[in-house]
C-alpha cells in the first residue's frame, strides 16, 4: 500500500538533502509535504517544484504540524558523520504523537532514544533505523564472481558524485529495456527507496565485503545486477567502505561518477581529486588482485552547468576516462547503458 510520506530537509533543499531529493525522484510513496524551515520562511507558499526539477511536486513547508496528514516522516538529510540536529526534534516528536512511523538514515539511532522510543510505544509508530545493520553478518566467501548475474558498481571520484543516482537511472532504463536487473543498495537512500539493503557505512570492517557479497547472492537470480557504491577511493575518510563494496561485489564492470567542476574532496578541500583517468585507473588496479574489471562507462554530474557548459564539460571527462560517459538525469542512462550491456 501506498504511505503518505512527509521529508524532513531543514536547510538542504535542493543541494544538501541528497536522501530527500532521491526518495522524491524514485520512491512509489505518496510524498506530501517537505520540512525546510529556511525555505519555508524566506518563500511562504513555496513548492518543491521551484526548487527542483524532474521530480513530483510537493509544497515546502516549515514544520511537520504544518504538513498534511502523513504515515511515515523520512529524515532526508545526511550530515557528514550522520548525528542527529536537535532542532529536528519537535518535528520528530509531532509525527510520533500523530502515530505517523519515522525512518532515519543516521548514524544516531532514534530507537536508542528513550524520548521518541517511548512515545512511539504510546502512539503505534515504528522507528525505522535504516543504518542499522544485521546482526548475522560474516565474512565473504569471494563468490560474488561465480554468480550467474553480470554485475555493474558504480564508483566515485569524492562522495555525493550521484553514485546511487546513477545506480538507479541505470537500474531503471534496464528494466525498461527489458533486461532481467536488479538494484541493490548500500546506503540509506537506497535502502529507504527499494525498502530492503545493508547499510555499508555502518557494517565492521571485517564483514563490509561479506554483506556486500550476501545482497549480491540473494539477488543472483537476476541477470543484471546494479550495485549502489559508496565513497571513494580517494577518500581521506571513506576509502574503506569503498574497497569493501569493490572487493564483495567482484563487479564485472564500473560506472565512474564525478561532478563537473569539484576538483577537491568536499569537507576535506585540502585534498585534490586526482584526474578521473587517473582515478579510474586506480579502481582497476585495486580490484585486479582480487577480481579483475574495467571503467566501462562515466556517469558527469552537469546540474549547475548551463547547456553548453554541460556539453563541454562531458567532452572533457570523455577525454579523461576515455569510455562513453553522460548525464543520467540530463541526458538519460542509454548511453551507459549501452556501454554496460
Amino acid at each position: 500500500m501506498t504511505r503518505r510520506v512527509a521529508l524532513l530537509a531543514h536547510e538542504g533543499v535542493p543541494d544538501r538533502a541528497k536522501t530527500a531529493v532521491g526518495v522524491l525522484r524514485y520512491t512509489d510513496d505518496e510524498v506530501v509535504a517537505v520540512l525546510d524551515r529556511e525555505i519555508a520562511e524566506a518563500d511562504p507558499g513555496a513548492r518543491v517544484a521551484d526548487y527542483i526539477d524532474g521530480v513530483p511536486d510537493a509544497p515546502i513547508v516549515g514544520r511537520a504540524a504544518d504538513a498534511p496528514a502523513f504515515d511515515a516522516l523520512v529524515i532526508g538529510v545526511a550530515p557528514i558523520g550522520g548525528g542527529f540536529d536537535e532542532s529536528w526534534r519537535s518535528d520528530v516528536r509531532h509525527a510520533l504523537e500523530s502515530g505517523a512511523d519515522v525512518v532515519a538514515g543516521l548514524h544516531y539511532f532514534l530507537s536508542e532514544d528513550e524520548e521518541f522510543a517511548s512515545l512511539a510505544a504510546e502512539h503505534g509508530g515504528e522507528l525505522w533505523d535504516v543504518r542499522r545493520p544485521p546482526a548475522d553478518l560474516t565474512v565473504a566467501d569471494g563468490v560474488a564472481r561465480d554468480l550467474d548475474a553480470e554485475i555493474v558498481l558504480t564508483v566515485g571520484t569524492d562522495c555525493s558524485t550521484g553514485k546511487m543516482t546513477t545506480t538507479r537511472e541505470l537500474y531503471e532504463a534496464a528494466v525498461e529495456r527489458g533486461v532481467d536487473a536488479a538494484f541493490v543498495p548500500t546506503g540509506q537512500t537506497g535502502i529507504i527507496i527499494e525498502d530492503w539493503g545493508i547499510p555499508i557505512d555502518r557494517t565492521v570492517s571485517d564483514f563490509t565485503a561479506g554483506a556486500v557479497e550476501r545482497m549480491c547472492r540473494e539477488r543472483a537470480d537476476h541477470d543484471y545486477l546494479f550495485v549502489e557504491g559508496q565513497g571513494s577511493i580517494v577518500h581521506p575518510a571513506y576509502s574503506a567502505v569503498t574497497t569493501g563494496i569493490l572487493h564483495g561485489a567482484m563487479p564485472d564492470s564500473l560506472v565512474l561518477c564525478h561532478e563537473a567542476g569539484r576538483e577537491a574532496i568536499h569537507g576535506y578541500e585540502s585534498f585534490a581529486i586526482p584526474d578521473p583517468g587517473e582515478v579510474a585507473s586506480l579502481y582497476e588496479s585495486l580490484a585486479k588482485p582480487v577480481a579483475p574489471t574495467e571503467v566501462v562507462a562515466g556517469a558527469l554530474n552537469t546540474k549547475a552547468l548551463s547547456e553548453r557548459d554541460a556539453e563541454d564539460a562531458l567532452a572533457r571527462y570523455r577525454s579523461q576516462v576515455g569510455v562513453p560517459v553522460a548525464d543520467p538525469i540530463r541526458d538519460g542512462a542509454e548511453p551507459l547503458l549501452e556501454a554496460v550491456l
